[in-house]
């Protein structure tokens, strides 16, 4: 979803069977039922959770990637990067690059490339643009008695100082503060989210839900789950929302398709091109 460059508002379980649920546009290697937690490998779980509150289209289903980064470490991938050099979407951005799982990154902007807020590798840079948005995804530490990954909230945290620290910095709108608070108010529009999570334990959470919702709504059910969520940021929402896993033993895709004002309707099939993606990579032992 196109965002310019300026604005700060997004343009856009219950215990059961352990296996996965199938909705029109939503190809999985299994089928039927919502779940809990499901262990894909070790330090690695997918969790499929019935939203709380129902959605008036699709399933209903809030489905999450669980990892623990003391076995998966982030990798930041970027169309604009000479390596990379086009957009892709996040199934072929995962199996081009031997990753395990991949996100949305965050929304960008009317060149299709650039990211609506700063992001940066050690070797290259999407974004200089510091937006006003409160939260930055730092991870690739410049040495091992930091965090492996840590979402910087600069009402609470020193960002100038933090962002010297890692070698990779995602900007992008806040979603759950560093006080555990839902931080967007109220509004009408709802669309299909992707959002990466932290959780108590510092795990990171890839989530995506493709029954629309209002993201105030999104947010207080994401706290409701048995997720133990701290901290969460928007990446994307409609069609261009995508969530692929491929641990060579499992493969699932969750792509998104509702969007306020522009697509109603919960038909999309269609893996949308997408410029930068937040990558899952094992980690060597």
């Amino acid at each position: 979803m196109k965002r310019f460059q300026h604005l700060v508002v997004p343009v856009i379980a219950l215990l059961g069977i352990l296996a996965l649920a199938i909705s029109p546009g939503i190809r999985s290697a299994d089928s039927a039922g919502p779940v809990s937690w499901k262990n894909l490998e070790k330090g690695l779980d997918l969790g499929i959770f019935q939203a709380p509150k129902k959605s008036a289209l699709g399933d209903s289903l809030i489905r999450i990637l669980r990892a623990d980064t003391n076995y998966f470490g982030l990798r930041l991938l970027n169309a604009s990067s000479r390596d990379q050099g086009k957009r892709r979407s996040v199934k072929d951005w995962v199996n081009k690059n031997g990753l395990v799982a991949a996100i949305n990154a965050s929304m960008y902007q009317r060149d299709l490339r650039s990211s609506v807020s700063y992001m940066k590798t050690r070797q290259h840079t999407n974004s200089t643009w510091v937006s006003k948005d409160k939260t930055i995804l730092a991870f690739d530490p410049n040495n091992k008695n930091l965090p492996a990954v840590r979402i910087i909230d600069r009402d609470c945290d020193d960002f100038n100082k933090l962002r010297k620290l890692y070698g990779s910095l995602i900007q992008s709108i806040r979603m759950v503060s560093c006080h555990g608070e839902n931080m967007w108010a109220p509004h009408k529009r709802m669309w299909s989210t992707a959002a990466i999570g932290l959780d108590k334990q510092d795990r990171v959470l890839f989530i995506h839900v493709r029954s629309p919702y209002t993201t105030h709504d999104l947010i207080n059910m994401l706290l409701e789950l048995p997720i133990n969520l701290k901290q969460a940021m928007y990446v994307e929402g409609g069609a261009d929302a995508q969530l692929y896993i491929n641990t060579g033993k499992e493969r699932h895709e969750f792509i998104g398709s509702y969007s306020s004002g522009s697509r109603e309707h919960d038909e999309n099939t269609f893996s949308h091109s997408v410029p930068n993606v937040l990558g899952l990579k094992r980690l060597e032992k």
